[in-house]
C-alpha cells in the first residue's frame, strides 16, 4: 500500500471542499439536505447530521464506482503502462495547470467578453449551477433521498473542482491494484465527507468559518494547482512508485526501531506531545486569545496526558504508529 497516494487522495479531498467553488454552497447544500430553511435548520441537527451522513456516502459510493471503473480499464491495456503514465501525468500537470492559473474562469470570460478583474479561484456562476441542480419543491426524503442527492452531487460535479477529483481517478486508474483505487477514492471522498459533516454538527459556525477560510481563496488555488503538478511529474517520470518506496524503506527503520525499543523511544513521543502543547497555547497567545478556557484547554489536556503516560510507559505511541504502518502494508 503506497502511504504517499493515500496522504495525497485525503488531501486533495479537503482542497476540494475548500475550494471556492464548493465552500460558499455548503450552506445551501446542507439546507437541502436537512429540508429545511438556512435559519431554521439548526433546530433540527440531529436529522441534518443522519442526512447528510448518508448525503457522504452517496457519493462516495459514485466515486468508488468510478475508480473500479478506471483501474479495470487500466490493467486491461496494462501492456502499454510506459504510456499511460505519461499521458496521466500530461493531464495532471494540465489540470494543475488550470488550477493554478484558473484557466476556466479566464476562457469563460472571455467567452462571455467580460472581464475578469483578477485571477481567481472563484467559480462564476457556482451559485446558478448549483440552482439548476438541485432547485426544487421538494426535498429528499430521508436517508434514501440523501443518498441520492450525495449521488447527483457527485456525478454532476463542479467543474472547477474537476480537475482535483480527475487527478486522484488518474492516480488511482494507473496505481495498477483495483483494491488500492477503490481505497484511493474512499480516502478521498472521507478528505470531502468529513468537512461536510463537521458543518453539519457545527452549522451554526459555519458561516463564520467560510467567511474566514475564503480570505485564503488564492492561497488554496496555488496550493492545489502546485499539489497537481507535482504529482503529474511524478508520474510522467515515473517516480512516483520509486519515490512511495523511499517512503517505505523509512517506516521499516521506524518499525525496526520502534520495536527495539529503549529509552529514546519511549521519551521522543511524550516530548513531540509536549511541543504540540506549547505550540497551541503559542498560537493562542500570537492572536491574543484567552488561554485557560475550556476551548483551548481539552486538547493542551488531552497532550498533556498523552505526554504523561508516555512518560511512564503506560502507552507506547511508536510501536501504536508501527503496527498502523504494518496493517497498511498489509493491505
Amino acid at each position: 500500500m503506497n502511504e504517499l497516494s493515500v496522504l495525497l487522495a485525503f488531501a486533495a479531498g479537503i482542497c476540494s471542499f475548500l475550494s471556492p467553488c464548493c465552500l460558499p454552497l455548503i450552506p445551501s447544500y446542507l439546507s437541502f439536505i436537512g429540508g429545511a430553511s438556512i435559519e431554521n435548520i439548526q433546530s433540527q441537527k440531529n436529522r441534518l447530521v443522519i442526512k447528510t451522513t448518508s448525503f457522504i456516502l452517496g457519493f462516495t459510493v459514485v466515486f468508488m464506482v468510478l475508480s473500479i471503473l478506471l483501474a479495470t480499464t487500466f490493467s486491461i491495456i496494462g501492456n502499454i503502462g510506459t504510456y499511460i503514465n505519461r499521458a496521466a501525468g500530461i493531464i495532471v500537470i494540465a489540470m494543475g495547470i488550470n488550477i493554478f492559473f484558473d484557466v476556466t474562469a479566464r476562457v469563460k470570460n472571455l467567452v462571455l467578453k467580460k472581464k475578469s478583474p483578477e485571477p481567481s479561484f472563484v467559480c462564476e456562476g457556482c451559485e446558478d449551477t448549483f440552482e439548476k441542480r438541485y432547485k426544487s419543491k421538494k426535498t429528499p426524503k430521508g436517508i434514501v433521498g440523501a443518498f441520492l442527492i450525495g449521488a447527483a452531487f457527485a456525478v454532476g460535479w463542479t467543474p472547477c473542482v474537476g480537475p482535483v477529483l480527475g487527478s486522484i481517478l488518474f492516480l488511482a486508474g494507473q496505481s495498477g491494484s483495483t483494491m488500492s483505487a477503490i481505497l484511493y477514492l474512499f480516502v478521498y471522498s472521507m478528505g470531502l465527507g468529513l468537512p461536510f459533516l463537521c458543518m453539519a454538527i457545527f452549522f451554526e459556525k459555519a458561516f463564520e468559518y467560510i467567511a474566514k477560510t475564503m480570505k485564503y481563496k488564492g492561497v488554496i488555488q496555488k496550493v492545489s494547482g502546485i499539489l497537481l503538478i507535482g504529482i503529474g511529474l511524478l508520474i510522467y517520470w515515473g517516480r512516483f512508485q520509486t519515490l512511495n518506496i523511499l517512503i517505505q524503506k523509512w517506516q521499516y527503520r521506524f518499525i525496526d526501531w520502534a520495536a527495539a525499543g529503549g529509552r529514546m523511544v519511549q521519551l521522543l513521543p511524550a516530548g513531540i506531545a509536549m511541543i504540540i502543547t506549547l505550540f497551541l497555547i503559542g498560537i493562542r497567545l500570537l492572536y491574543k486569545k484567552p488561554v485557560f478556557c475550556l476551548k483551548a484547554a481539552i486538547p493542551c489536556v488531552i497532550f498533556i496526558v498523552i505526554a504523561l503516560l508516555q512518560t511512564i510507559g503506560l502507552i507506547d505511541s511508536a510501536g501504536i504508529l508501527a503496527n498502523w504502518f504494518l496493517s497498511l502494508q498489509n493491505l
